[in-house]
């Protein structure tokens, strides 16, 4: 266990170096946009920012769990769909919103579960395990209502009770922030409390570092692997309720590549795609990157395309310099 606590140590270390430079970056890319256009810089963009940023940091959140133990999840953006289909369309349907919401979460949560056992039980590589639980999932969230978009949730629950679901979600704010990014935000805290202060924390790191050191240590590989999914599977299902609370309906083509935006908010954050290192901080920097890349190049009037090419290439570099310093690391290691 002692060796574990070590191993932690050592990645926390490096895991804050690539954060700090995260938000390093967060900032600088403010203040460049902001001097191109100070539009960027007022309360109310920044505000929107931060909501926009809210599904991001989930997705980052749930992904970033997944890579420290060298793993991935391809699922995430048909989850995301399967929640805001399955929940639109049984609010929109009559059923109560406390109905709706377990429903989509149990639903959700299967996908969590099954990508577990076929990750960490049966061994499946998780790139092909998570692209066959990907279609099914976007499958499901094609057959909840029919194939078609559901009608709005308002038509089921009432104007009330389908603005107060809007609201809470998406379109009101506490304290002046809005609340999607204190949903967010707070889940963000749950999944940073559980990575750096538990054991279960302690064995996802294990895992990405060595999964064989990790078994002989104690580690129960299945359990910790299908905790990481579930956790991802989790954070797909909020992402979808953010989605529907926006556009007061279910759209089947909820979080397209949703799973792909997981990964660049983490690895720009200083997550590792090879596992065993970083931080949750940096995800959160990440996702901060990631939307501020994405409104301050669309203000500037940027096109659509060369906003992609720029965002793949800060990932590209991300994990390029990721394996570069694995790479100085590993031969220091073996000059000693």
């Amino acid at each position: 266990m002692s060796t574990l606590k070590n191993n932690k140590k050592k990645t926390a270390i490096r895991g804050l170096g690539a954060a700090l430079m995260g938000f390093a970056g967060w900032v600088v890319l403010l203040v460049v946009f902001g001097m191109i256009d100070p539009n960027i810089l007022k309360i109310n963009n920044i505000l929107n920012l931060l909501r926009s940023m809210a599904k991001y940091l989930l997705v980052g959140v749930g992904q970033s769990v997944i890579l420290i133990t060298g793993n991935i999840d391809l699922s995430i953006g048909s989850v995301v769909a399967m929640s805001a289909m399955i929940s639109a369309t049984l609010m929109s349907k009559g059923f109560s919103i406390i109905i709706a919401l377990l429903v989509a979460l149990a639903a959700c949560l299967v996908v969590g579960l099954i990508n577990g056992v076929l990750v960490g039980k049966f061994k499946l590589p998780p790139f092909i395990a998570t692209l066959g639980t990907m279609f099914c999932a976007r499958g499901v969230a094609y057959m909840a209502n029919g194939n078609r978009n559901t009608d709005a949730i308002s038509t089921g629950l009432g104007k009330e009770a389908g603005d107060a679901f809007q609201n809470f979600f998406y379109y009101g704010k506490t304290v002046g922030i809005y609340n999607a990014f204190w949903i967010a935000f707070i889940i963000f805290l749950a999944v940073f409390f559980i990575m750096s202060k538990t054991r279960t924390g302690r064995h996802i790191y294990a895992i990405g570092s060595n999964v064989e050191a990790a078994k002989l240590s104690g580690v129960n590989v299945f359990m910790t692997t299908t905790k990481t999914y579930l956790i991802s599977a989790f954070c797909s299902f909020v992402v979808g309720l953010i989605l529907a609370g926006q556009a007061g309906m279910g759209n089947m083509e909820a979080g397209n590549s949703y799973e792909m935006y997981g990964v660049a908010a983490g690895v720009i954050g200083g997550m590792s795609p090879l596992g065993g290192t970083g931080l949750l901080l940096g995800t959160l920097a990440g996702a901060g990157v990631w939307q501020t890349l994405e409104n301050g190049l669309g203000i500037i009037g940027a096109p659509v395309g060369i906003q992609r090419i720029v965002i793949g290439l800060i990932v590209t570099g991300a994990v390029l310099f990721d394996v570069v310093v694995r790479q100085g690391v590993g031969s220091k290691k073996k000059a000693k």
